[in-house]
């Protein structure tokens, strides 16, 4: 039985929206661990795209509930969920589909529909969170963000793994800075390999041929999303932009070197751990959408870049 039809094992559903992209997933760790704490007997639901189901078994106790995004309801009967959690934002696009499940319980931000913490822009993404369920009543820990370890094994365990991609322009490094990094690194003795979707494949390409590499390094687009965070779970080191590749590598404490664009690391940036950011917030232009690269992030040297891994002891 579906949750569209009612509920599977007499159990009261709880359903959390949050219909964004990977690194959204991770930051949210902490509140979805809390939520799983706090109702035990309820079946957990999390409203998101498809393409994160394996992903989403990381965090574990959840099923998916496919949802493109906010252009639409979500499919779900009204009345039939008992807690909705609103995940997403504080925006009236957000507040109005949770707010058409009719649940017994609502949990968000303050809205014209009723009480809760006003929203924050400054606050990280994973005190954000953690912040809404502690004034709803829910003890939460920003740090509880450890994911369960992928059942797939890492295809190149002890590699060093260049996320080479981004969603968008605005945190593309320029692929001849990535190319001098995975020259100077292969150089050095470590197993450079080149990750990200199908669509990034040609970018990795060629990084990896500027940098005089075998095609072989190439993992872009032949990995599942398990098999992607088996590989940055087992890896030496991992160098990224502001993407999901990073905050998997904060989930599983994987040492990583983070460049920073549009993006403030203050709100999205790893906690204490091996990791190093790199930016120059003076710069920062902190257009997401923009085709071309952020300024903050074209001012990160390759110097910057392998000074940072020596700092991590990987030099």
């Amino acid at each position: 039985m579906t949750l569209q039809d009612g509920k599977q094992d007499g159990k009261p559903e709880l359903l959390v929206l949050r219909a964004l992209k990977l690194g959204d997933l991770l930051v949210a760790v902490p509140a979805l661990h809390a939520l799983r704490r706090a109702f035990p007997g309820h079946r957990l639901r999390y409203a998101a795209q498809a393409w994160l189901t394996e992903a989403l078994g990381l965090v574990g106790g959840y099923e998916l509930l496919p949802t493109h995004g906010l252009d639409e309801p979500l499919p779900v009967k009204p009345g039939l969920v008992d807690v909705a959690v609103n995940l997403h934002g504080s925006g009236p696009e957000s507040q109005d589909r949770i707010e058409a499940l009719r649940a017994r319980r609502t949990i968000g931000h303050r809205s014209r529909y009723r009480d809760g913490p006003c929203w924050q822009p400054e606050l990280h993404e994973r005190e954000r969170w953690v912040r809404l369920l502690e004034w709803h009543g829910i003890e939460a820990d920003p740090l509880d963000f450890r994911l369960s370890v992928p059942a797939v094994a890492s295809p190149v365990p002890g590699s060093t793994v260049l996320h080479v991609g981004a969603a968008y322009g605005s945190r593309l490094w320029p692929a001849e800075r990535f190319a001098a990094v995975a020259a100077y690194l292969a150089g050095a003795g470590h197993h450079v390999i080149f990750t990200g979707g199908a669509g990034e494949r040609e970018r990795a390409l060629d990084v990896c041929r500027r940098a005089g590499l075998s095609d072989t390094a190439v993992l872009a687009g032949n990995l599942s999303l398990g098999e992607f965070a088996a590989t940055i779970a087992a890896a030496r080191l991992v160098i990224s932009a502001d993407t999901g590749a990073a905050h998997l590598a904060t989930a599983y404490g994987t040492s990583s070197v983070v460049l920073f664009g549009p993006a403030p690391p203050e709100i999205w940036g790893p906690p204490p751990g091996p990791h190093v950011v790199l930016t120059r917030a003076e710069l920062r232009r902190g257009d997401t959408f923009a085709k071309d690269p952020d300024p903050a992030l074209l001012a990160v040297s390759v110097p910057d870049v392998l000074a940072a891994v020596r700092e991590l002891g990987l030099l």
